[in-house]
């Protein structure tokens, strides 16, 4: 390969990277414009899609941060590898997702029984700024391939809708004066976070809790293994998701002292079933010919 083509490759493989780092940017600088400005225009409407893009700024930062950080290798520290930090990352940005939105209903309850004024001008081409660098974050991390920049590319668009909302509302109020729309939007946005943030939230938390992973059918997969011929009895089954995609498995069976001389053959049986039931990483089994061995989980036999 030709230094030209070296080069090439490594640019490729920043790529990412670079996409997800400018998306941070903007989203960040643009956050913290907002909360000024939905200050300084008195709208509430404003103060909650900066919340929102607060949240999508720390999200952004941490995915940038983990697209390097998890390409590290499992060392002695941690043998399963970096990858779990990332719901780490996922799981602050939903404590400031969901704190920022009660707190905005909070603050926009009282506006809807005493509406007042807002600068509806300085909303209008706020919003149309907002809408052109999000629109552009969005762009650029279309263009990408990555899971990182395919999720984050929704959370643009995302927040283009709610400044499109924004826009409409400015609009509005300036032929009717109706300042009740503004923490109207304001608690529809914040209701929004919550409806998509919370299920989220408590994902990530089951994660971490080494809960059993959505996409597996652990009861049919816990069948499928004791159907595999020559298995008599499982125990300690224990499948658990790494990091929301990788799913790891732990099982001991029991065999007849007969079949101990197939017992590679049984374990690349039960992987192949594991394999179909989404479990495709750190697959361990234990084959033991003891009922007391099995209730321990261990067997010296293999």
């Amino acid at each position: 390969m030709s230094k030209s083509d070296k080069d090439h490759d490594h640019s490729n493989q920043n790529q990412p990277k670079k996409n997800i780092k400018i998306a941070f940017f903007i989203n960040l600088i643009f956050s913290i414009s907002e909360f000024f400005f939905g200050f300084l225009f008195n709208s509430v409407s404003i103060m909650s899609d900066a919340v929102h893009d607060l949240g999508d700024s720390i999200s952004i930062g941490f995915a940038w941060f983990f697209q390097g950080y998890s390409e590290k290798k499992q060392d002695e520290r941690f043998t399963f590898g970096y990858n779990r930090f990332s719901l780490l990352g996922a799981l602050i940005t939903g404590v400031v997702l969901i704190s920022g939105s009660f707190f905005m209903i909070y603050r926009s309850v009282p506006r809807l029984i005493d509406p007042q004024p807002v600068n509806y001008s300085g909303m209008f081409w706020l919003s149309l700024v907002a809408i052109a660098l999000n629109g552009y974050a969005a762009w650029i991390l279309s263009k990408g391939t990555s899971k990182n920049e395919g999720m984050l590319n929704l959370h643009m668009l995302e927040d283009v809708l709610g400044w499109i909302g924004v826009l409409i509302v400015s609009i509005l109020m300036n032929f009717t004066e109706a300042y009740r729309l503004d923490p109207i939007l304001s608690i529809l946005i914040a209701l929004y976070i919550l409806y998509k943030t919370v299920p989220e939230f408590f994902t990530t938390m089951k994660i971490l809790l080494n809960g059993s992973p959505e996409n597996v059918n652990v009861k049919s997969l816990a069948n499928s293994i004791k159907n595999v011929p020559a298995v008599k009895d499982l125990s300690h089954f224990h499948i658990w998701s790494l990091d929301g995609e990788k799913n790891a498995l732990i099982v001991t069976v029991l065999i007849d002292p007969s079949d101990i001389d197939k017992a590679r053959e049984i374990k690349e049986e039960i992987a192949e079933v594991a394999h179909k039931s989404s479990v495709e990483n750190h697959i361990t089994i234990e084959i033991t010919t003891s009922k007391e061995e099995l209730e321990k989980g261990y067997s010296h036999n293999t």
